[in-house]
């Protein structure tokens, strides 16, 4: 015998409606927003749980329950996925705003020491920054870099070949060039 349904769908708004549809029928939009939008959309036409969730292609009637859950708390947010598991995240949205604002700041040579950002070099300069974040990780700038849209390339081609800058035990940096560097390059 199927448990009784413990929290109903509230009523569904006519804008919510509309925007429940557009998701379903949407040929771009990503398979699991889809299938949430369908499961909502039977539920609100007196589908039960189980029917709903074969209509969306799912097979757990507990899942729509879920969602209908979710949907009732905080509406159309419901059809974008949760946390996927694992430990919750430390940084909310004031952190991954410094993360940001300190990678699109450009480098000073003599302070950061470097002329473009790495992850470690970006690093660094959040945990030095008196108003940064200590103990973030480089899979946490990596993260943050990743969901605002940048992706971070393994050639470094900023970097000129054959030279690097050397600190000396009496602390004066000095440029040695390796002269050799072009026969080794081709």
């Amino acid at each position: 015998m199927a448990h009784p349904q413990k929290a109903p769908l509230r009523s569904v708004t006519a804008a919510e409606q509309t925007d429940l549809i557009r998701v379903a029928r949407a040929s771009s939009e990503r398979a699991d927003r889809v299938a949430r939008a369908k499961a909502l959309l039977a539920v609100a036409a007196g589908a039960r749980f189980s029917d709903a969730a074969r209509a969306a292609g799912r097979r757990s009637g507990d899942g729509v329950a879920q969602l209908v859950v979710r949907f009732n708390q905080v509406g159309l947010a419901a059809l974008d996925a949760g946390h996927g598991g694992g430990p919750p995240r430390q940084y909310g949205a004031a952190a991954r705003d410094r993360i940001l604002r300190e990678f699109r700041r450009p480098p000073d040579r003599e302070q950061d020491g470097t002329a473009t950002w790495s992850l470690t070099t970006l690093q660094r300069a959040l945990r030095r920054a008196p108003d940064g974040l200590p103990r973030v990780s480089t899979a946490t700038i990596l993260a943050v870099l990743w969901e605002a849209g940048y992706t971070w390339q393994r050639d470094r081609t900023w970097c000129a070949t054959g030279t690097a800058r050397r600190k000396r035990r009496d602390g004066t940096i000095v440029e040695t060039t390796d002269p050799a560097a072009t026969p080794k390059k081709s």
